[in-house]
C-alpha cells in the first residue's frame, strides 16, 4: 500500500494530492465517486488530518474534486479532463447489486485489521501461523515431483483428494462414504453459498441456529431466503423448536453446527441428536451439518457427527481444512447424494472450472501422510493452552463483568457482559486500545455478548489483548466525563 515518503523534499500534502489524482485518473475513483473521509485517510496514511485537508484543498483548487457539507468529498463529474462525461455511475452499481455486502461491523473489523496489522486479533476465525503445519506442508511441496498436467481438473474435485477424504471421514469421523459422493469446495462458506444458490429458491424458508455464524453471512438474504431463528441453549438446538418452525413457516432446510458451535462453543446433546434426526426424517427435511471443529476436542473423544448417525440420507455434511490445518489452502468438502453433488459440481464449473489442483494434491498427501495425526495432537494441546490463557486473563481483568461456559473444543469463547454496552462503541474503543473482537450481535444475539477467538492471537498477546479490551469496556461503563 502506498505511503507518503517522509524523506522527500516534496511536502506530504502534495504527495498525497498527487497520489489521489493518479488514482482518480486511472479510474479507481471515477467521476462522482466519494473519496475516503479526511479522518480515515489520515489514519490510513499515518499523517495528521490537517495534512489531508491541505491535500484535498489542492485537488479542489485544480477542479478535480468538490466538497459539500454532509456529503464528503467527491470526484468532480467533468471539466478537468480525467474521464468522459458519460462515465458509468459505478457507485450506484456497487450499491444496487443483488449480492449484499458484509455486515457493517464485520466490514469495520476487516478495515481495522487491514489498516493496523499490529492489532491483537481475537476476531479472525482461523489458526495463528504457529499452529499451522507449515514445516509439514513445505516437506510435501518438496516432494511434488510428478506434476504432469496443470489443466482444468474435475469440477467435483481432484479424485485422489476425494479418495483421501473418504478414508479420512471413515477413520476420524465415522462417516462411510465414497469419492463419488464428495464435492471439493474452497471452504465451508462456499459450500453454504452453493447450497443457498442452487438447492433453494427465493422465498424459501430456512431454519438457522440463533446465535450462529450463518447469521453473519448475508448470502442467505442475497439468495432471497426467509431466515428463521432456531434458538440454541447450553445443550444446542431443541427439536421442539424445529418442529414448530416447520409447522408455522414450512421451513425447507435447517442449518446446524452441532459440535463446538460457532460462536457459543456448545455441543448438541446426544438425546437431541437422535430426536433431531428422527424429526428431519419424518418431515423429509434436509439438515446441513457444518462440522469444522470436531477434531479440536480437548481431552475427550470428538463428538460424533450427525452424518455418522444418519440412516435415512437426511444430512448434507460439510467440513473444512481451514480450522484444523491451514485456511490459506482453501480446501473444504461436502458429502451429499450423487444428484446433489452433480448439481453443485455443474454450478462450480460455471463459476470457476474448479479449484487449483496443486493445493488439492497437497491436502490429499497430508491426510495420508505420517504428519497428520501428530499435527492434530499438537494442535489440540496448543489450542487448549491458548483457551486457558484467555480464561485466566478474563478472570484476572474482568472478574465481575463477564460470564462464560468453558468450551471443550473449537476456536472460540462466547462471553456475556453483565452490563450491556453498545456493540459498535465497544468495538471502536477496543480498536483504539489495540485489540479487536467480534460483537455478538453479528451472530444474531442480543447486545451484550462478544466472541473471542483464542486460536488467532499469539500466546504472548492474549493477556495484553484482554487487558486492552477490559480498558475499553470500563471506559464505556464510566461514560463521557467519567473518572
Amino acid at each position: 500500500m502506498w505511503k507518503p515518503d517522509r524523506g522527500s523534499d516534496k511536502p506530504l500534502y502534495a504527495q498525497i494530492a498527487d497520489d489521489l489524482a493518479r488514482r482518480i485518473s486511472s479510474g479507481e475513483f471515477p467521476p462522482g465517486s466519494r473519496l475516503p473521509s479526511e479522518r480515515s485517510l489520515a489514519e490510513l496514511l499515518g499523517v495528521n488530518r490537517s495534512t489531508v485537508v491541505l491535500a484535498f484543498g489542492e485537488l479542489r483548487a485544480a477542479g478535480i474534486v468538490e466538497s459539500r457539507t454532509g456529503s464528503g468529498t467527491r470526484v468532480s463529474r467533468g471539466g478537468w479532463g480525467a474521464a468522459p462525461k458519460q462515465t458509468p455511475n459505478w457507485s450506484r452499481y456497487a450499491e444496487d447489486g443483488g449480492f449484499l455486502p458484509n455486515l457493517p461491523l464485520m466490514r469495520r473489523i476487516r478495515e481495522a485489521l487491514s489498516r493496523h496489522p499490529s492489532l491483537i486479533d481475537f476476531a479472525s476465525g482461523e489458526l495463528s501461523a504457529d499452529l499451522a503445519p507449515a514445516a509439514e506442508i513445505a516437506a510435501l511441496l518438496r516432494e511434488q515431483d510428478d506434476i504432469a498436467y496443470l489443466g482444468y481438473d474435475n469440477p467435483q474435485g481432484h479424485m485422489p483428494l476425494r479418495e483421501a477424504l473418504a478414508s479420512y471421514l471413515a477413520r476420524y469421523r465415522g462417516i462411510r462414504t465414497t469419492a463419488s459422493s464428495v464435492l471439493i469446495t474452497s471452504g465451508s462458506q462456499q459450500s453454504l453459498f452453493l447450497i443457498a444458490q442452487c438447492l433453494l429458491a427465493p422465498g424459501d424458508a430456512v431454519a438457522v441456529e440463533d446465535p450462529s455464524y450463518c447469521r453473519s453471512l448475508p448470502m442467505f438474504q442475497s439468495a432471497g431466503l426467509r431466515v428463521f431463528r432456531l434458538p440454541v441453549d447450553e445443550h444446542g438446538a431443541r427439536p421442539d423448536d424445529l418442529r414448530a418452525l416447520r409447522k408455522k413457516h414450512r421451513v425447507k432446510m435447517v442449518f446446524l453446527n452441532p459440535n463446538y458451535q460457532n460462536p457459543t462453543g456448545t455441543v448438541l446433546a446426544a438425546e437431541r441428536r437422535k430426536e433431531l434426526l428422527e424429526t428431519a426424517s419424518g418431515l423429509g427435511l434436509p439438515i446441513v451439518e457444518d462440522d469444522p471443529f470436531s477434531l479440536t476436542a480437548f481431552g475427550e473423544r470428538p463428538p460424533e457427527p450427525l452424518k455418522a448417525m444418519d440412516e435415512d440420507g437426511s444430512v448434507l455434511y460439510i467440513g473444512s481444512f481451514s480450522k484444523i490445518a491451514a485456511s490459506g489452502l482453501r480446501i473444504g468438502w461436502m458429502v451429499a447424494p450423487n444428484a446433489i453433488v452433480e448439481r453443485l459440481a455443474d454450478a462450480r464449473q460455471q463459476m470457476d472450472f474448479g479449484l487449483s489442483v496443486i493445493p488439492q494434491r497437497i491436502v490429499a498427501r497430508f491426510l495420508e501422510s505420517p504428519y497428520f495425526r501428530p499435527h492434530l495432537e499438537r494442535l489440540r494441546t496448543e489450542l487448549q493452552f491458548k483457551r486457558d490463557l484467555l480464561i485466566d486473563a478474563l478472570r484476572k481483568e474482568l472478574p465481575d463483568q463477564v460470564e462464560f461456559a468453558v468450551p471443550r473444543g473449537g476456536l472460540h469463547l462466547w462471553c456475556r457482559l453483565r452490563h450491556a454496552v453498545q456493540d459498535g462503541k465497544l468495538l471502536d474503543e477496543a480498536i483504539r486500545r489495540g485489540t479487536v473482537f467480534v460483537p455478538g450481535s453479528v451472530y444474531g444475539s442480543a447486545p451484550g455478548f462478544v466472541r473471542f477467538t483464542y486460536a488467532r492471537p499469539r500466546a504472548e498477546d492474549i493477556g495484553p489483548g484482554v487487558a486492552a479490551f477490559a480498558e475499553a469496556l470500563r471506559a464505556l461503563e464510566r461514560g463521557p466525563g467519567g473518572p
